[in-house]
């Protein structure tokens, strides 16, 4: 049977999420430089904030999912790698500039905000799946980085949680850039339907 797009996608029950896409992450505060300069290279912030744009023109919720924490690090656990080595780095904390969505995404009023001072997903521990019901949403728009952890996590727990997942390829960013091209092609294809910005974009517009 076909892939029918305007069904799977109908704004109605279809959200765009956006994942850690915040200037301390992506943006020009970035703490993970490598990340920013393939999410530049590969043109990813101007593929999410068309998205966003052709989300809220057709009715859809734009949902941001973004990371901050205390600076006493109160509440957050430096349990994996990762988490241990930006422990000590004063990196994202609320209320800073690295926190705030990049500005090629241009936040509205009516777009949602779930942060999370934990973990490394965006699911786990948050109001995110209770606000999305909430909102009548059976569809996600994955959408951010990285394909290496949180991303990935993003689309394995919506898929657990029963939610249909969409994955725009460009615009997801992972490193390196072959290994991401993996992800998407063996980890999540299998999962998500990949479906480019364009697609998208003459989905809501028809």
């Amino acid at each position: 049977m076909p892939l029918d797009l305007h069904e799977l996608l109908a704004p109605d029950h279809t959200a765009v999420l956006t994942m850690e896409v915040q200037r301390g992450v992506l943006g020009d505060l970035s703490m993970l430089p490598e990340l920013a300069d393939e999410v530049r290279a590969e043109g990813v912030l101007e593929h999410i904030g068309a998205v966003c744009r052709a989300a809220r023109g057709a009715g859809a919720r734009v949902v941001h999912c973004t990371a901050e924490f205390r600076a006493d690090r109160a509440g957050s656990a430096a349990n994996a790698p990762m988490l241990r080595a930006s422990a000590g780095s004063g990196h994202l904390l609320i209320g800073s500039p690295e926190v705030e969505i990049v500005p090629e995404l241009d936040q509205q009023p009516s777009d949602l905000v779930v942060s999370r001072v934990h973990g490394m997903t965006p699911f786990t521990g948050t109001s995110l799946d209770q606000e999305l019901r909430n909102c009548g949403i059976g569809t996600v728009v994955a959408t951010g980085a990285s394909l290496n952890i949180g991303v990935f996590g993003m689309v394995v727990e919506a898929i657990g949680l029963g939610y249909r997942v969409v994955v725009p390829p460009d615009a997801v960013a992972g490193i390196p850039h072959d290994y991401a091209q993996l992800v998407l092609q063996h980890s999540l294809r299998p999962l998500a339907y990949l479906v480019p910005t364009e697609q998208i974009l003459e989905t809501w517009a028809a």
